[in-house]
């Protein structure tokens, strides 16, 4: 077993008597770097050929895509890589609505979702209070980020996430819990933490045997959150 963070006991999920992340600014936005020579680019700001819709593998994504990004179309589903993964570094930009509207889970709401099932939460958390496991680089219902580094609404901001997926014995059962280590526009928010399962909302459901390598997918929450620079580098 490795010698990741485990899930704390002390909260109940979603809890707003939760500490708040304190807040650390991480500075403005300095541009976007370019992928690794061995990276796969998932999204170059042109088009959504690596993505289909994720409730259906014969039905294409249907989010726009304009000016160099992706934005999400509310209503059309959550997309899905084509490709299939497992122990990966992934990089993604993303910049929340603005003006912002709503509030708490309602404001700037979307999600990483690596394999499908364990996502690294995406929220405008600018001065925005939520319960604590679901504010932006969350590991959804399970950790808080270590600190809030958001930009205000209508900033870029950049994820860099190690991933690590579960490994099952020949029994079906669970080897090696799934770690995250994540970086929130260049600071350390998740660091090498060990999921109790796949994330859920207002639910811990435990882990079940998946084949070893599975679609990223990016959540339609109804917001017009945009996405850009997406790149990913396999680690097995």
């Amino acid at each position: 077993m490795s010698a990741g963070a485990q899930v704390s006991t002390k909260w109940p999920q979603h809890s707003m008597d939760r500490p708040q992340p304190p807040v650390v600014d991480p500075g403005p936005f300095k541009g976007s770097a370019p992928p690794p020579a061995d990276a796969i680019v998932l999204f170059d700001g042109k088009s959504l050929d690596a993505w289909r819709s994720a409730d259906s593998a014969n039905r294409p994504a249907r989010w726009k895509v304009a000016d160099g990004h992706m934005e999400v179309v509310a209503g059309t589903g959550s997309i899905a890589t084509k490709q299939a993964f497992g122990d990966v570094q992934l990089h993604i930009e993303w910049r929340a609505p603005t003006p912002p509207k709503g509030e708490s889970q309602e404001r700037g709401n979307s999600g990483v979702f690596l394999m499908g099932m364990y996502e690294i939460q995406v929220l405008d958390s600018y001065q925005n209070r939520t319960y604590a496991d679901g504010s932006a680089a969350a590991v959804y219902g399970q950790f808080p980020p270590l600190v809030n580094a958001s930009r205000p609404p209508g900033e870029w901001q950049t994820y860099d996430i190690v991933f690590h997926r579960p490994r099952f014995n020949s029994a079906g059962l669970v080897a090696k819990p799934a770690r995250f280590t994540v970086f929130h526009n260049g600071v350390l928010v998740q660091d090498d933490v060990e999921l109790s399962g796949p994330t859920a909302n207002k639910a811990r459901p435990p882990y079940h045997k998946h084949p070893d390598a599975l679609p990223l997918s990016l959540q339609d929450h109804g917001d017009p959150v945009r996405f850009r620079n997406i790149w990913i580098r396999k680690l097995e």
